[in-house]
């Protein structure tokens, strides 16, 4: 069976744990530990899950927020649910390959006859 995986990232409540205002101001205790990552990279790791970290940024985030890496990122595992499609009994359904639709007569509404 396969398996779900969800994870979730708390930057911006640890950003606001240990006030941090703005994504810009991770910047430089990023780069003091050896990390250099531009306004708009950093915007994106606040502002958006990634889909894609590197450790070293990971690990300093937590080393940032004096935190475990386990508080910054957490994650669900669950067997995946398989949706199962209910199919029509063999007569149930009509065959609507002979069908024709029904003409429509147009009736001018100032002809008194209604022919």
């Amino acid at each position: 069976m396969k398996r779900e995986i969800h994870y979730e990232w708390h930057t911006r409540e640890l950003m606001a744990r240990n006030h941090f205002r703005r994504g810009k101001d991770l910047i430089e205790p990023l780069r003091e530990r050896g990390i250099t990552l531009s306004p708009t990279q950093v915007w994106r790791l606040v502002d958006q899950t990634p889909e894609r970290i590197s450790l070293q940024v990971l690990v300093a985030l937590a080393d940032i927020f004096g935190v475990e890496v386990s508080e910054v990122i957490t994650y669900t595992a669950a067997d995946k649910s398989t949706q199962r499609r209910k199919t029509a009994q063999s007569g149930a359904l009509p065959d609507i390959h002979g069908y024709r639709p029904v003409r429509a007569r147009i009736v001018d509404e100032d002809d008194d006859d209604g022919a």
